[in-house]
């Protein structure tokens, strides 16, 4: 299928590798001078990723092996020489640097394999008492502006969720419509329903959320991504407390309109279920829809849809009132930002500190 001939073609210049190759749309590459050069593995991830076929791309220095997820239209040897040229193009700049800055010192280089000074004395550049890598700098400025963009509009949309929840909430409230409602729902009760939503509601318990959080944390998901399994359990533990404190403010009885069939604690303002698995959820599909960009619409819909059952559940069993279950998603909303922003945060300090030698 062209394999052997991408093989052939990558040996002759001993700059690219196609090594994982079984899936198609998704590959990886051992890529030459990647080892040990944060600079240069931010540098090629930032390029990779401003291609509109380039879905994902992820590289890691230390194995020098970048992973792409792409069209599937595409072909592997397209992949491969997109990712040699910009080899190439780093290689390029980063002469143009060093004729540029020949007064600093320049650390010997062993072998055609070895790029490991790319990122350390050629690439630089004072700046404020600092050396930067000029290039990489640029290009992390380039990339980072995309994502905040992306990111905004996100946030805003979130935003505005959370303010309807809020004068959804306060309208609800105001009109006296929580026991007209959960009337209404009681008309659907049967049998196998009630088994059906003791299930859904289950998912949304806190204790069982916290197990998973702690569960998920210390998952292959987050293998080797430890501030992100640090800050779900953050997410997980805040939202738990943040429900009792805001119960015992509040301090509303649960409805008593008929006889519940599962144990339910005192007090009912705002559903726990509802906050924390808006949190835990929330969190959890926005760290795989990022990691799996070719599915994020499928993990959006579904975490919505497994957050939006377990709210109606908690109205079903008839353990709280409406305005319970939207202020809950909306809190929650607001601490599931908060967690949001903590990562990326950290994450662009982390990507800054990469390409800054001080």
């Amino acid at each position: 299928m062209g394999t052997p001939h991408l093989h052939k073609l990558l040996n002759q210049n001993h700059l690219v590798q196609a090594i994982h190759t079984a899936v198609k749309g998704r590959a990886r590459y051992k890529v030459n001078g990647l080892h040990y050069s944060e600079a240069f593995k931010r540098y090629l991830e930032s390029r990779l990723l401003e291609q509109k076929i380039i879905w994902q791309a992820r590289a890691n220095s230390y194995t020098g092996n970048v992973l792409v997820i792409f069209h599937p239209d595409k072909s592997l040897k397209a992949i491969a020489l997109l990712i040699q040229e910009i080899v190439l193009d780093y290689r390029q700049k980063c002469s143009k640097s060093l004729a540029a800055t020949q007064s600093q010192s320049v650390a010997p280089v062993i072998g055609d394999s070895n790029l490991h000074f790319f990122d350390t004395k050629e690439n630089t550049a004072f700046q404020k008492g600092n050396k930067r890598n000029i290039f990489d700098f640029a290009r992390y400025q380039i990339s980072m502006q995309r994502q905040l963009e992306q990111t905004n509009s996100q946030f805003i949309l979130v935003l505005g969720a959370v303010c309807a929840l809020v004068c959804g909430t306060g309208l609800l409230y105001a009109y006296n419509l929580d026991e007209a409602i959960l009337l209404s729902i009681q008309k659907l009760h049967t049998p196998l329903l009630d088994r059906l939503l003791l299930s859904i509601t289950f998912l949304g318990d806190p204790l069982f959320m916290l197990i998973s959080s702690f569960g998920l944390a210390i998952s292959p998901i987050y293998h080797n991504r430890r501030w992100q399994a640090t800050i779900l359990g953050i997410a997980g533990v805040g939202a738990i407390l943040l429900n009792c404190l805001m119960k015992i403010l509040f301090g509303r009885a649960r409805p008593a309109l008929w006889k519940h069939i599962i144990n339910v604690g005192q007090h009912s303002f705002p559903s726990g279920h509802a906050m924390v698995s808006i949190v835990i959820y929330g969190f959890t599909g926005y760290i795989l829809a990022k990691q799996f960009p070719q599915w994020r619409l499928r993990i959006y819909a579904l975490t919505v849809v497994l957050i939006a059952a377990i709210g109606f559940s908690r109205l079903y069993l008839g353990v709280h009132w409406l305005t319970d279950v939207t202020a809950g998603y909306a809190a929650g909303l607001v601490w599931l930002i908060v967690c949001i922003l903590s990562l990326e945060s950290q994450q662009k300090k982390r990507s800054a500190s990469c390409i800054t030698v001080t």
